[in-house]
């Protein structure tokens, strides 16, 4: 049964776009908050800025709402944390970023133009998103999203992810704050974590077993530490 106290739970996907990856979350929850999964455009290569804007127009404007960036999506949380509107309760991030987290390939922007338009293989991404961690249905179902994405969707995606940086806009929210951590992150580093923890010293850092797609092969603990940040900023 839904909790009519506790605010409703906004779900930003990672750089898929889909949503359709938060499946195994929303299970985990078991009905006991309302959530609302937004999505992106598959076929728009748009910015950060512009992905912001879409979030902004998706949100309740009647209710008490958290705001949950998984991976790509952080910098868009932190941004809608920084206006620190009276509706939104908390923010959530999860095995994500403030700023480019691999910083070298910054340095290397200008390649990310040159990126053949083509597919990439699944297997190397599954290996690095989900590691050891793979299943047949893990891995199934990150394909689906991926094939729904065009690729020049992911190029403006990766090429927003080398230039973001919402440090300032971090710093500026005064929402609680829970960072969920993988320990097995191939891609997103723990130094990402330590961005977040040096800026907003109360933010709660936990570490989870499992790889970067955290939520989808970790949904219990997952499930088990949203509910209860969602009740604590109740």
């Amino acid at each position: 049964m839904t909790d009519p106290l506790a605010p409703a739970l906004i779900l930003l996907p990672g750089m898929d776009g889909t949503g359709e990856l938060f499946q195994p979350l929303i299970a985990a929850l078991g009905g006991r908050f309302e959530l609302i999964v937004l999505r992106y455009p598959s076929d728009q290569p748009l910015d950060y800025p512009a992905l912001e804007s879409l979030v902004r127009q998706a949100l309740p404007q009647t209710r008490p709402f958290v705001v949950l960036g998984e991976s790509f999506s952080g910098p868009i949380a932190v941004a809608i944390a920084a206006t620190n509107t009276p509706l939104l309760k908390g923010l959530v991030l999860c095995c994500t970023f403030v700023r480019n987290p691999r910083p070298r390939l910054g340095r290397l922007s200008f390649l990310l133009k040159l990126l053949p338009l083509a597919r990439a293989p699944l297997g190397p991404i599954s290996r690095v998103l989900l590691g050891s961690y793979a299943t047949p249905a893990l891995h199934q179902a990150l394909s689906q999203a991926v094939a729904q994405v065009t690729p020049r969707v992911m190029q403006a995606r990766l090429r927003a992810v080398v230039a973001v940086d919402v440090s300032q806009a971090l710093a500026a929210s005064r929402v609680p704050v829970l960072y969920l951590r993988a320990s097995q992150d191939f891609l997103v580093p723990a130094s990402a974590s330590e961005t977040v923890a040096s800026l907003r010293p109360d933010a709660q850092i936990v570490t989870l077993d499992g790889p970067h797609c955290l939520l989808q092969a970790a949904p219990d603990p997952a499930a088990q530490h949203l509910t209860r940040f969602l009740q604590s900023v109740s």
